[in-house]
């Protein structure tokens, strides 16, 4: 909370005090129309970090847990379990197979849109098909808005889908940012909460553990984590502010300042004022990227939550202020779960080069372009018109033939011949006819055994078929849902079918998930 501080937002309004200009309770206002629909996604969300610091959480965790209709065998029921596949996922309700978003280096990027005032990658939704919940809404009333905020370019942006709306993300130089897609210039809002150059200020201050240090039963020197550097507390910024700017996304502060950076949006833009339903979409990036560098055992990603916990009860205090909360619907999810580091497992990273170079001879000896495959995320991708003399099948079976005899693999699928099995019985097969569109198909997929990564230069990862990778929280919470906990298994698809029975929307095209009709505390 002392990052609000410096953002501005006072004590007595993280408190939940009054605040000047806060509109009064409606009693008039029915349970299933609210004025704001706010979806919270943190990313590489594993359920069970509830389950293991349940004792010691007290913020905004708790609350969503507790007071929530909590669906706790939640799962995205596609197989590369990546962060752009699962955002686009969660307000379409629709697999990837429909929203043509199939894995990250497929997601937004594209240098025809810059980034304002930064050097990153270029960004814009143009490769999502379809329309989400937002198109919805405001195909009922224009006057619908929306504001999306994150840490990453792909969270921020395929929640929302294709309209120009308030869209920014934090850029390596320190900033929230968006692109040319939605607009030529950063509104003065924007720029003057820059302007307080937050990440800056960290230069040569640490991140520390938020309890004592005997607080936590990890432990902090584990060779693995970090890929063997800095792996203890304190993790100090560069003394430098621009570098300390480029770390700051890897540290739990970056949520913080997501958050101030969201009910900075709310208040400016009079988001959820009413009488539309507004959305606001906020995905908060440091849980991935602590789960990414130091794992999900870590003492690091234990202080993560404690800090996700107490600064998302602020937000939520704060918002509870600004709007009444008999009039906000939440949701919370996330885009993927994640997995431990194999080595402290007894599992491995899996070199996938032999399977590769099987391939690529076969090209070779048949005047083949050897670029006319590509592996990436499990899935073999072959571009037939490369080929030369050599048939797409010998290629492909080369390939399936290597990587079988793999030993940390546990199956080599044509994708074609997964049209066969029973998509009831074999979760495998059914996730990955889930990923992709009938003019995305890969000519093969490869699924490792559970536990086992892909040899990516990074310590723990997500990505799989396998369920601690796609199980995931699924909470609605507000006045027009039933607080439980309901054992049921559902899908992240279910979510926006869900949203629309609620809002009484009609989806714009033919949908994946169904309504979570027991949640609902009205028809």
């Amino acid at each position: 909370m002392r990052l609000f501080h410096r953002l501005g937002i006072s004590s007595a309004t993280i408190l939940g005090a009054a605040c000047a200009g806060s509109p009064p309770p409606d009693p008039l206002a029915p349970a299933w129309q609210p004025s704001l629909l706010l979806l919270i996604t943190i990313d590489q969300m594993r359920p069970d970090y509830y389950d293991r610091f349940e004792r010691e959480l007290t913020g905004g965790l708790a609350r969503m847990w507790r007071e929530g209709a909590n669906f706790t065998d939640a799962h995205h029921d596609h197989a590369i379990t990546e962060t752009a596949p699962g955002h686009a996922t969660l307000l379409t309700g629709r697999f990837p197979r429909g929203t043509g978003i199939t894995r990250n280096l497929a997601g937004v990027n594209d240098p025809r849109w810059p980034v304002l005032w930064s050097n990153d990658l270029g960004a814009a939704p143009f490769r999502l098909r379809g329309t989400t919940v937002f198109d919805w809404l405001r195909a009922r009333d224009p006057a619908t808005r929306a504001l999306s905020a994150s840490a990453k370019d792909r969270s921020a942006i395929l929640p929302v889908g294709s309209s120009k709306q308030q869209v920014y993300w934090y850029t390596n130089n320190g900033l929230f940012s968006t692109s040319t897609w939605y607009r030529d210039t950063l509104p003065d809002w924007v720029a003057a909460f820059n302007a307080r150059r937050v990440p800056h200020r960290m230069a040569g201050r640490e991140w520390n553990t938020l309890m004592p240090r005997s607080h936590y039963p990890e432990r902090d020197s584990v060779p693995y984590e970090a890929f063997g550097r800095r792996i203890a507390f304190p993790h100090r910024f560069p003394a430098d502010s621009a570098a300390a700017a480029a770390q700051f996304r890897f540290s739990p502060l970056i949520d913080e300042l997501t958050l101030g950076f969201a009910l900075e949006g709310v208040r400016r833009l009079d988001l959820g004022r009413g009488p539309t339903t507004d959305l606001l979409a906020v995905s908060l990036s440091a849980t991935d990227y602590v789960g990414h560098f130091f794992g999900p055992e870590s003492v690091e990603q234990h202080d993560q939550i404690l800090r996700l916990d107490r600064v998302l009860g602020a937000f939520l205090d704060t918002l509870f202020t600004l709007r009444d909360p008999r009039r906000i619907a939440i949701v919370v999810s996330a885009d993927h779960g994640g997995g431990l580091i194999p080595e402290l497992h007894g599992h491995s990273r899996v070199k996938w080069e032999p399977a590769m170079a099987a391939a690529r001879a076969v090209l070779r000896a048949n005047n083949g372009d050897t670029t006319a495959v590509d592996f990436e995320s499990g899935a073999l991708f072959v571009e037939t018109e490369k080929l030369g003399t050599a048939s797409e099948a010998a290629v492909v079976d080369a390939f399936m033939k290597a990587a079988r005899s793999i030993a940390t693999v546990l199956r080599v699928d044509r994708f074609a011949d997964l049209k066969s099995k029973d998509p009831a019985r074999d979760e495998i097969a059914r996730r990955w006819l889930n990923m992709f569109p009938d003019d995305m198909l890969p000519a093969a997929v490869v699924t490792l055994k559970p536990g086992n990564i892909f040899d990516y230069p990074i310590v723990a990862t997500h990505g799989s078929p396998h369920r601690y990778d796609s199980h995931v929280p699924l909470i609605l919470w507000g006045e027009a849902f039933r607080t439980g906990r309901y054992r049921r298994p559902v899908r992240t698809v279910d979510i926006a079918p869900t949203l629309a029975r609620l809002l009484q929307l009609t989806p714009a095209e033919p949908i994946d998930g169904v309504p979570l009709l027991e949640a609902l505390r009205r028809p």
